[in-house]
């Protein structure tokens, strides 16, 4: 509005200055002329000195007005969006990964970026293969905590095996499945021992009734594998999310986890690199409640190794 009424002003001005002018010279010489050339010439120079002045006012008033309340504008978007941000990374993940019939290559790298760069390993699953064919594929050594289910309690399986019922569908035989899960707990307790080297302790807790859903928790972050999500139900591995350190769900788990970690009704055991294998076998018949003897072992350990390398080959990690 200011530059419109200026314009028009100035635009008036110059109307009448060059009219003046013009006038001025179809008029004889005399008064009268003079009058019309200096009323044209004066304000032909009152157009020009004030667009001059315009043009400074209209200058000031942009460094002194305009610019602070952009600068204000700008200084309170960038505090939203820094709030937005600390919003997100507390209460949403930072990755989302659909579930998916095989192993998801992006998704087991980004995990073992995680592991790899953590002192600490905390897992809560049904058997700990997974955790101990991961441990396999690093160097360094770490605390490891693990709540895993325990065998001898059916309330332990059930949950799982009916998860494994409903991808299966109607050809799935739930004992069979029941029978694959324990011995997948018999040889994941294997792996951990095979691992144990890669830990500079392991502690194990057995838990008669473990949630479904599995939880990795690292120094930097927590990943979820929603086994109770029933809409990946159809899918070998479920839907998984990752949070970082510092989040919500973070410290939620963690928190969770060490409670039941430390319940003092669920019975705990410990394997170290200087565990042997004879002090594993009695561990094994105290975790299991079924003695283990040296062929049951080469069998278990065969088996884990098939799972280990088939494992590492689809997810896309290599080897050891």
């Amino acid at each position: 509005m200011f530059w419109t009424r200026t314009g028009l002003l100035l635009a008036v001005l110059l109307v009448v200055a060059v009219g003046s002018l013009w006038i001025s010279t179809v008029m004889d010489a005399g008064t009268w002329k003079n009058l019309v050339t200096a009323l044209g010439t004066g304000t032909l120079i009152s157009a020009v000195v004030g667009f001059g002045q315009t043009l400074i006012t209209a200058s000031a008033s942009q460094r002194a007005l305009v610019t602070p309340l952009v600068e204000e504008s700008k200084k309170a978007l960038r505090d939203l969006s820094a709030e937005y941000r600390a919003l997100n990374t507390e209460f949403f993940p930072t990755h989302v990964f659909p579930p998916t019939p095989d192993p998801d290559p992006e998704f087991n790298r980004q995990m073992m970026a995680d592991l790899t760069a953590s002192r600490s390993y905390l897992f809560r699953g049904f058997a700990g293969r997974y955790a101990a064919a991961r441990l396999l594929l690093t160097r360094t050594d770490r605390e490891m905590r693990l709540v895993l289910a325990d065998p001898r309690e059916a309330s332990a399986i059930s949950g799982r095996a009916r998860y494994l019922l409903r991808h299966e569908g109607a050809a799935g035989d739930y004992d069979k499945i029941r029978a694959r899960l324990t011995e997948d707990i018999s040889a994941g307790l294997v792996g951990l021992f095979l691992a144990r080297g890669r830990c500079a302790s392991m502690e194990i807790a057995m838990f008669p009734d473990p949630p479904l859903d599995r939880v990795e928790i690292f120094d930097d972050s927590v990943w979820l594998t929603l086994y109770s999500d029933l809409a990946g139900a159809t899918s070998l591995y479920p839907r998984s999310l990752r949070f970082a350190e510092g989040s919500y769900i973070y410290e939620m788990q963690r928190a969770e986890f060490h409670r039941m970690l430390n319940t003092r009704s669920v019975p705990k055991y410990r394997i170290t690199p200087d565990t042997t294998r004879q002090e594993f076998l009695a561990l094994f018949e105290k975790i299991t409640g079924s003695p283990l003897g040296d062929e049951g072992f080469a069998e278990l350990e065969r088996k884990f190794h098939t799972f280990r390398e088939e494992f590492t080959a689809v997810a896309g990690l290599g080897s050891s």
